[in-house]
């Protein structure tokens, strides 16, 4: 049976009406079937092929053009059509076999209906494929006499010409399911349903809860399933009371077979009887929910208060649904990821908004600053060389401050692009540790905060593997930042040496050195420490504009420590109750300790 996807494809070009007179059967022949045709809802014929249309004396040019003609129509006209509007409506494909009248003949055909897609106007035509299936002379098959046959034949009264019809269509009626039309019915509504919106969650309860109402069953659930997962979880569900809801459980396909199997072949598994189980299922039927040829999601009907055989009509339509349901799932899912994304960039759009007004605040200060104090010094306002040199002083100062300003946003740049280069070698701590007090300390003093560094007791030099400056440049923010969100109390820096092996760039390094930078400061509340590291985002932009900065410092020192080797992580018990940083530097080599009694290197290993 040829797909959905193969009629829109392969009927492009014959959608349109072909003039009569013309050669129109190759493009259709084409599509390999026995009999293809197109036509409207008022069955008007725009293109036909049948590869037995000269044994039976019909023309295809003819046929072209004509709503009902002799050489070949639906033997009940009416209901016919009524089929073909009903596949324009919901635009669902049906398959059902109908007789039709070519010439003298009746000829039952095994038919597939299916919408031609138009993206530019509304549906107007479809595209019917099938074959034969009852033989040459059927009606000299049936259980009448022959000479009843002959007589109908050579007898063109309406009266026996109806009574064939009825006859005819009412064995073909015989051979469907009796519960078919309803269940067509009931697959129009639903989908319809599922089309009206594009939110996952409402496309799944919809479907569990309608779909478990129509087939009577003790529940119905929806499973959402990815094809890396060894599991599937229950995202919706509909039950009957009293039994026990399965929604939100996470089923492994590796204890469930019935489940690994409807997702593997992608075809319907209906159980009359299972083994007992703590939801009470004793029928089941399965089908995989696919996008694409590849599964998505799991619809699953079960009976628990008996067991129930799974008839072909209901097996077929919960599989007709399932179609509908994975294209749904899949557009609802393609629909949210574009608004995550759309909500994740428009985010970012702000955040470097904010960014940017504060960065060029933040620039125009010590800019102003520089301007103003050269300004003095050229207008001779300086009253002598002692407050000129001040004035000199303040203006190199704020100049240091634009450069660091500067730097931070072409390092972020940098790191947001893929560019940063760090150069490796053996660092001094005691020097890393003496420069940042050179730089960090009269700033605490200036503000009467205490401030202490603690070093690792040992007999040798300390060394350890990264990037001095870029060591610095961190050191640098994580004190510089306590100092200025300290008002009372202090800072505190300290050190300590944790023997660990450790694999970076292939390379075995001894241990690590673990780096804690504690304040007493304003601190930051819980719910807003997951934004310290993003690149863009302050915790609250009244801080920087209160304290200054560019709130890049932590985002940069990380992205910087990682690319060392090393993690960082931030701790405060909240707003008012201070902070502390810590942050690790491979270990170039291991040191000589000189123990202490009580304490235990491993101590602030296990702290962090």
């Amino acid at each position: 049976m040829t797909s959905e996807a193969d009629f829109h494809t392969s009927v492009a070009e014959t959608s349109g009406l072909v003039p009569k007179g013309e050669d129109n059967s190759s493009p259709l022949q084409s599509l390999g079937a026995e009999l293809a045709f197109t036509q409207d809802a008022t069955g008007l014929c725009k293109s036909f092929y049948w590869q037995q249309a000269k044994q039976y004396g019909v023309e295809a040019q003819r046929v072209v053009g004509s709503r009902m003609t002799e050489m070949f129509m639906p033997v009940a006209p009416v209901p016919y059509l009524e089929r073909i509007r009903r596949v324009l409506e919901s635009l669902i494909p049906e398959r059902f076999s109908y007789p039709f009248r070519v010439g003298e003949n009746y000829l039952i055909f095994d038919l597939i209906v299916s919408p031609i897609m138009n993206p530019t106007e509304a549906v107007n035509t479809v595209l019917v494929m099938g074959r034969q299936i009852s033989p040459a002379g059927w009606i000299q098959k049936s259980e009448r006499s022959r000479e009843e046959t002959e007589l109908i034949l050579k007898v063109n009264g309406w009266d026996l010409h109806q009574k064939l019809l009825s006859e005819i269509v009412g064995s073909i009626r015989r051979t469907l399911p009796p519960a078919a039309e309803l269940y067509q019915k009931l697959l129009s509504k639903i989908a319809r349903d599922i089309r009206r919106t594009l939110d996952f969650e409402t496309i799944c309860q919809q479907t569990a809860q309608e779909l478990g109402q129509a087939m009577g069953v003790s529940r119905c659930i929806v499973c959402s399933y990815k094809d890396t997962a060894n599991f599937v979880q229950v995202i919706a569900e509909y039950r009957q009371e009293p039994f026990v809801s399965m929604l939100g459980q996470k089923l492994q396909l590796a204890s469930e077979p019935y489940l690994q199997r409807a997702l593997a072949s992608l075809q319907p598994v209906a159980v009359e009887q299972v083994p007992a189980n703590e939801f009470g299922n004793q029928s089941l039927l399965l089908v995989a929910t696919c996008y694409q040829e590849r599964a998505n999601g799991l619809i699953g009907l079960y009976q628990c208060d008996k067991s129930r055989p799974w008839s072909v009509a209901e097996i077929e339509f919960v599989q007709e649904l399932a179609e509908q349901v994975g294209t749904a799932v899949a557009h609802a899912l393609l629909y949210k990821q574009l608004q995550e994304a759309r909500e994740q960039a428009e985010a970012v759009s702000r955040l470097k908004s904010e960014f940017l007004a504060n960065t060029s605040h933040e620039l125009r200060t010590p800019l102003n600053g520089i301007i103003g104090f050269l300004k003095l010094i050229s207008d001779g306002m300086a009253d002598d060389p002692e407050e000129q040199q001040e004035f000199i002083s303040e203006a190199y100062r704020s100049a240091l401050h634009l450069l660091n300003i500067i730097n931070d946003v072409l390092d972020i740049a940098k790191i947001e692009a893929g560019k940063m280069q760090i150069d490796f070698s053996p660092v001094k701590l005691n020097e890393l540790l003496d420069a940042v007090a050179h730089h960090t300390q009269p700033q605490a003093e200036q503000k009467n905060l205490y401030y202490q560094i603690k070093k690792p007791q040992t007999y040798d030099e300390i060394l350890v593997f990264g990037n001095y400056q870029r060591l610095l440049q961190v050191m640098l923010n994580l004190v510089g930042n306590a100092i200025k969100f300290t008002h009372e109390g202090g800072v505190s820096i300290s050190a300590e040496v944790v023997r660990q092996k450790v694999i970076f760039q292939n390379q075995e390094f001894p241990g690590m050195v673990v780096i804690r930078v504690a304040d007493t400061g304003i601190g930051v509340p819980l719910d807003k420490q997951d934004r310290l590291f993003q690149s863009f985002s302050q915790v609250d932009s009244s801080r920087t504009r209160q304290y200054g900065g560019t709130g890049l410092g932590l985002a940069i020192s990380q992205k910087l420590i990682e690319a060392m080797g090393g993690t960082i992580n931030f701790y405060s018990m909240g707003e008012g109750l201070g902070s502390t940083v810590t942050f690790t530097i491979l270990l170039y080599q291991e040191p000589v300790m000189i123990s202490e009694p009580g304490t235990d290197s491993l101590d602030l290993l296990l702290e962090m």
